[in-house]
């Protein structure tokens, strides 16, 4: 099929395919046993589902209810293995996985909108008041969600817990600008757009170099020690793709190269 003719779903079963070819990113696989457990408390927690339900009605272009689901579950784990290390032993405390869960389900709710991650954390702490949280974890969940955009000014909280809330946060939504970038994420953006893969191989280089810039930018020692990784093994996928797309450009002779 020429690249002309691919809709964005062509698009992500290539995608797919190609991701299929590459190892796990070394997060999952070397923290497994964190991952799980944020898993778990996860699934069982009825705030974190209430607020999974209200996301399900304003979900946002390629920032939806599985890029919320991973991140939320992302931040949970980075904050099991941050405790871990903090502490040498014993378990994270369980109400600051589960604000790392909120934060992580909440952090896009105003995803389309101008200044989305301000205005996304004043949506958040509306809907955390109908909750019974103390205002000290609404705070440190709606100054993560403020705070979880790259290559922005942030604020460091002074609290121990809420400065390991806000970099969990961050961490785990900029882990999605690996693998997930190309899986899913982007295909959901250009189809809300109504934006052809040949359009967007236009720009797919210049695209790979803004990926790229993320690797510096983690900000708890767990996504410092990971986040590249996962910023590495996207780029390969994307090239992989870019190859594999940009072969069939030139056979079908659109110029998408150029």
């Amino acid at each position: 099929m020429a690249v002309r003719d691919l809709d964005c779903e062509d698009a992500r079963i290539i995608a797919r395919r190609i991701a299929s070819r590459f190892e796990a990113p070394c997060f999952y696989r070397e923290q497994r046993e964190a991952c799980d457990l944020s898993r778990t408390l996860f699934d069982n927690d009825d705030t974190v589902r209430a607020c999974m339900d209200i996301l399900a009605e304003t979900c946002s272009y390629g920032h939806g209810l599985l890029h919320a689901e991973k991140v939320a579950v992302d931040a949970g784990a980075i904050v099991i293995v941050e405790e871990q290390v903090r502490h040498t032993a014993g378990d994270s405390p369980p109400e600051l996985i589960s604000l790392a869960h909120l934060a992580g389900v909440l952090h896009d709710i105003e995803r389309s909108s101008d200044d989305h991650a301000r205005r996304g954390a004043l949506a958040a702490a509306k809907i955390l008041g109908r909750f019974n949280l103390s205002s000290g974890a609404v705070n440190a969940v709606t100054v993560a969600i403020r705070n979880h955009e790259a290559f922005q000014s942030f604020e460091i909280p002074e609290d121990h817990a809420a400065r390991l809330l806000s970099e969990a946060l961050y961490d785990a939504d900029k882990f999605r600008w690996g693998p997930d970038n190309f899986t899913d994420m982007i295909w959901d953006i250009l189809a809300d757009r109504g934006i052809s893969p040949a359009v967007m191989m236009k720009h797919f280089l210049p695209g790979l170099k803004g990926i790229e810039a993320i690797r510096d930018t983690f900000r708890s020692r767990t996504g410092k020690i990971y986040g590249p990784d996962f910023i590495d093994r996207g780029i390969e996928i994307g090239m992989a793709l870019y190859r594999e797309l940009g072969s069939t450009t030139e056979r079908d002779g659109t110029g998408v190269r150029a």
